[in-house]
């Protein structure tokens, strides 16, 4: 096969990061995630969002852009856990829409994403987890995660309608959705098996590529 730089979109509690973990390793593929742990606003953010959006968008957005950039030029195959375009359509939209990020950051911001992301080498394929509010809702109080606690089904929802508008305009590759409900990739390995196949037809610019009803 050759070398592809593949993202993967999502909501939050989609499966990403479990997916991004698999494909790697199922595919010898070079794996990027998201910066949680050495994030110097995160912690800032969740205490007060209003003081902190700005400056947390403009690290992720930042890192993101070095991230999709230096795997781009890389010798192989890579895949990226969240793609830097989500930031700018999705989180940083709902942030302004929350109130949560002022009006002149917000569009101070968004200059820049254009900007940023305007200069990056396409990917080759977007992967987008598709999967219901209430299968969001579901894992995220399964993993318990103390900064997820305030997540609410309306905010999921919301963040579903912006993934939504953002994908319906997304043209820079093809885009591979993927029925995250019904496809238990973590704990059944044909289920994985079905989405390697997916992802080699869409690779190989197959336009119709179906998944099972019976998975």
């Amino acid at each position: 096969m050759a070398k592809h730089l593949i993202l993967v979109a999502g909501n939050i509690g989609a499966g990403k990061t479990s997916l991004t973990e698999r494909l790697a390793a199922r595919l010898g593929w070079q794996a990027a995630y998201e910066s949680v742990a050495d994030n110097p606003y995160l912690a800032d953010f969740y205490k007060d969002m209003r003081v902190w959006s700005f400056h947390l968008q403009i690290f992720f957005l930042g890192h993101r852009a070095v991230q999709h950039r230096t795997l781009a030029a890389a010798p192989t195959s890579a895949i990226i856990d969240r793609s830097i375009y989500e930031d700018g359509y999705v989180f940083a939209r709902a942030l302004y829409q929350l109130g949560n990020m002022t009006e002149r950051d917000y569009y101070a911001y968004r200059r820049l994403f254009e900007l940023v992301v305007n200069g990056l080498p396409a990917p080759a394929l977007l992967l987008y987890l598709q999967a219901s509010v209430p299968t969001l809702v579901h894992r995220i109080r399964n993993r318990s995660r103390d900064i997820e606690a305030g997540i609410t089904a309306d905010y999921l929802a919301l963040l579903d309608s912006f993934y939504e508008d953002w994908l319906a305009d997304f043209d820079l590759c093809p885009v591979l959705t993927i029925p995250a409900d019904r496809l238990d990739f973590v704990r059944r390995r044909d289920h994985l098996e079905v989405i390697v196949e997916r992802i080699e037809d869409k690779l190989a610019g197959k336009e119709v590529v179906v998944f099972p009803t019976n998975c």
